[in-house]
């Protein structure tokens, strides 16, 4: 009975070291994907979200200037059109 025993031990133990090292084979292997894809993504140039909302910002604000300056160029417009 005993012998039984140690056999289903030593089985239940490789099973668990089996299991724990294909978790840790997938660990290294999503991580390695994912490298290779930070990589792939980098060397086509595209910006990143830091970028994107720092040049977002710049195109508003020069917007809002653009429309400053139009109702300033308007206004000046209109005072010369009625000097004599």
């Amino acid at each position: 009975m005993q012998s039984e025993n140690r056999l289903f031990d030593d089985f239940v133990k490789l099973m668990n070291g089996a299991a724990g090292t294909l978790a840790g084979a997938g660990r290294e292997a999503q991580s390695a994907l994912k490298e290779r894809s930070k990589e792939w993504i980098a060397g086509m140039d595209f910006v990143s979200r830091e970028e994107f909302e720092a040049v977002k910002a710049m195109a508003t604000a020069a917007r809002d200037e653009v429309e400053l300056l139009k109702a300033r160029l308007d206004a000046i417009t209109r005072t010369d059109g009625e000097r004599p």
